[in-house]
């Protein structure tokens, strides 16, 4: 999917608007060639109207007047998710079709950056909308393969919203990681192996395996996140536990 310059110089207002179009006419191609159910009609729709709502909201609190050329990169891959969860929702759309267009989505994924980079056009809005769109479109291929193959297979795509919630109870959760190359290639490897998954291609045994494998990565990459911030909660509070009140602090000068 492309978009023009003139995406790219609208206001906040447009933007949304434009890609809650192009959602629509997606849904619409997909109805007219591989056929769409009511209920996949209604998550597709539903689909782009909160992701267009939220980007409009996002634009506006972090004072961006334009999408930008990235960002429209990353909108494309959000409403091709919205069109891979409507087929996977109720269409005549083949496993092969459905894995191809998670794999553009995917593939998408590193050019975002790489343009948000040249252009200079990085922020905190493209990143956490490149995450969200990357960590929707595993939930819903790790949904699709958990139909195929048992619900535990959902747990690949639910960990990220898991450590979310976790974190609303937990703030230590919520401090900031330092970066690891080895979480992109996990994070990466979950996408392609539940494509290939999802495609058919794998005999269910290797299908299988191949689930387990990503469970099981995933499973030791958010394991040593959580250890590794609930360590340096705990270095915090020993530090804040020996630190002399002000008023000791104050005496101690006089």
């Amino acid at each position: 999917m492309t978009f023009s310059t003139a995406t790219t110089t609208m206001s906040q207002s447009r933007a949304p608007l434009a890609g809650f179009t192009a959602q629509l006419l997606l849904l619409t191609t997909l109805a007219l060639t591989v056929g769409l159910s009511t209920w996949a009609w209604f998550a597709g729709v539903v689909f782009g109207a909160v992701l267009c709502g939220l980007l409009k909201v996002a634009l506006h609190r972090a004072g961006m007047t334009t999408l930008g050329w990235a960002n429209s990169v990353t909108l494309g891959r959000a409403i091709l998710t919205g069109g891979v969860t409507a087929m996977i929702v109720g269409s005549d759309a083949s496993p092969l079709l459905i894995a191809a267009v998670a794999a553009v989505a995917l593939a998408m994924d590193g050019v975002d950056g790489q343009v948000a980079r040249r252009t200079g056009t990085t922020s905190a809005l493209g990143a956490r909308f490149d995450m969200e769109v990357d960590a929707f479109l595993i939930l819903v291929l790790s949904g699709a393969a958990a139909i195929e193959f048992g619900w535990w297979a959902l747990a690949i795509g639910a960990f990220r919203y898991l450590f979310v919630v976790a974190s609303w109870a937990l703030p230590w959760m919520n401090a900031a990681l330092p970066p690891k190359f080895s979480r992109k290639v996990v994070a990466a490897q979950q996408g392609v192996m539940l494509a290939v998954v999802v495609s058919g291609l794998l005999p269910t045994a290797f299908a299988v395996f191949a689930l387990a494998v990503a469970l099981a990565s995933l499973t030791w990459s958010f394991g040593r996140d959580i250890v590794w911030l609930h360590q340096v909660s705990r270095v915090r509070q020993v530090a804040g536990s020996r630190r002399p009140a002000p008023r000791a602090r104050a005496l101690a000068t006089r």
